[in-house]
């Protein structure tokens, strides 16, 4: 079994958890790859004897991956999927923070988890992800242009309101005034459209759903589409530029750049354990049901 493995952090009181992990994949003679600089970060706090083989970008890994570990928050896994991308390697999260939708497996459960993984006790299911690009093109476009969460439009130094005009399949919806857009997956209806008042959607939903941040018209309310919808964005205000974050990268367009914004053409594979589900998940982390005033 050929495992791969990403982290971002040392974190005294959570990373001990990846050596949990890597006797694990020991016992079960699996083959380890671990992401140079967060192996770097491991031996500088412990002493790790064995020698593991090493990955630095997309360009050193290939399909013959069984699977991916990624070692932390969401977040992590968002940063994970820019190494595995379109070459369909499960991914499967280490929780080592706090909030999590994606990163499932707790770090007392990793024994557990390996001998399930060993046994091919799991599902995969896949997640769809955004695709940008943009009339002029920008620079590098081919390594910042799809998200698995989101893509959010937003000001740049300024305090002021931005106007986001928005087509969908070349028919005019409306122009927002507020502080920003975000254009959501169902897996990003849990992260930063849901602390916008969107809705959340299940994963396996084909639908986008767009988000407006903190828009001065109240009756700008999120909208649920068809994830084969095509979406053109044009930006006005104040300032000469704005920014398009993708999850966690940002880049800053000037005004008179357009966003396009449409259904990857890949998907990302998401591992699930047995024992695990969506709506579990959903109740455990929101908390619903749980009455605290009793």
């Amino acid at each position: 079994m050929k495992i791969g493995i990403y982290g971002q952090y040392y974190r005294e009181d959570k990373t001990e958890c990846v050596l949990n992990l890597l006797d694990e994949l020991r016992n079960i003679d699996a083959t380890v790859h671990i992401e140079k600089g967060y192996l770097e970060i491991l031996r500088d706090h412990f002493d790790i004897a064995d020698t593991y083989q090493t990955f630095s970008d997309f360009s050193d890994l290939d399909n013959s991956y069984d699977l991916f570990f990624s070692v932390g928050g969401d977040g992590t896994i968002l940063r994970t999927i820019l190494y595995v991308r379109d070459l369909d390697i499960p991914i499967l999260g280490i929780n080592t923070g706090r909030l999590g939708f994606l990163a499932t497996v707790q770090k007392e459960d990793i024994k557990k988890t390996v001998e399930v993984i060993s046994k091919g006790e799991f599902r995969v299911k896949r997640r769809a992800l955004l695709q940008i690009t943009t009339d002029p093109g920008i620079e590098d476009q081919a390594e910042v242009n799809f998200a698995l969460n989101e893509v959010a439009i937003s000001r740049k130094n300024t305090t002021s309101m931005i106007t986001v005009a928005t087509w969908l399949d070349g028919e005019y919806l409306t122009s927002y005034w507020a502080d920003g857009l975000i254009v959501s997956t169902p897996t990003g209806s849990t992260g930063y459209s849901l602390s916008c008042n969107g809705p959340v959607i299940t994963p396996s939903t084909d639908a986008f759903v767009l988000t407006p941040i903190a828009p001065h018209n109240l009756n700008a309310r999120p909208l649920v589409i068809p994830d084969n919808t095509k979406i053109r964005l044009k930006v006005s205000g104040r300032e000469e530029n704005y920014l398009v974050s993708l999850d966690s990268r940002i880049a800053t367009l000037s005004n008179t750049t357009e966003i396009f914004i449409e259904k990857a053409p890949f998907t990302v594979k998401m591992v699930d354990l047995e024992d695990q589900s969506f709506l579990k998940t959903l109740r455990n982390k929101l908390l619903w049901g749980e009455d605290r005033r009793n």
